[in-house]
């Protein structure tokens, strides 16, 4: 009489082989590498966004390019971002009866030695 554990079926086993566990760890070490390097160009990217969202909804029809980039350099203070962009690399243009506000960079992450990753932002507002 055969046990029904016996049967080949119930001998084969099952999980993460060896080499599955390692390459799982290496992807999910890999991923979590490229996180960290990038959040804090993301970050910066997204607190100059709010910095010109801010300065966009505080004054939505600013009189001057002037008055607009000297509010966006006073929010840049209240944020304390030092090597965040500045109020001369906004790209203002006039339109109609208002001003469209952007800005536009790139940004190098150094993932290992030899290997940088360029991330390319940008972001225009506009007074609503």
């Amino acid at each position: 009489m055969r046990l029904a554990s016996s049967t080949p079926a119930a001998r084969r086993q099952r999980g993460l082989s060896l080499f599955g566990m390692l390459f799982w760890a290496v992807v999910v070490g890999g991923g979590a590498l490229l996180l960290l390097k990038v959040y804090p160009s993301v970050q910066k990217y997204l607190t100059t966004r709010g910095a010109v969202d801010r300065v966009m909804r505080a004054d939505p029809r600013p009189s001057t390019v002037p008055a607009i980039r000297s509010a966006f350099n006073r929010q840049r203070d209240i944020e304390y971002t030092n090597d965040m962009i500045k109020g001369e690399d906004l790209v203002i243009e006039a339109a109609g009866d208002g001003f469209h506000v952007g800005f536009a960079y790139d940004d190098e992450v150094e993932l290992v030695d030899p290997v940088f990753l360029l991330i390319k932002y940008r972001y225009t507002a506009s007074a609503r």
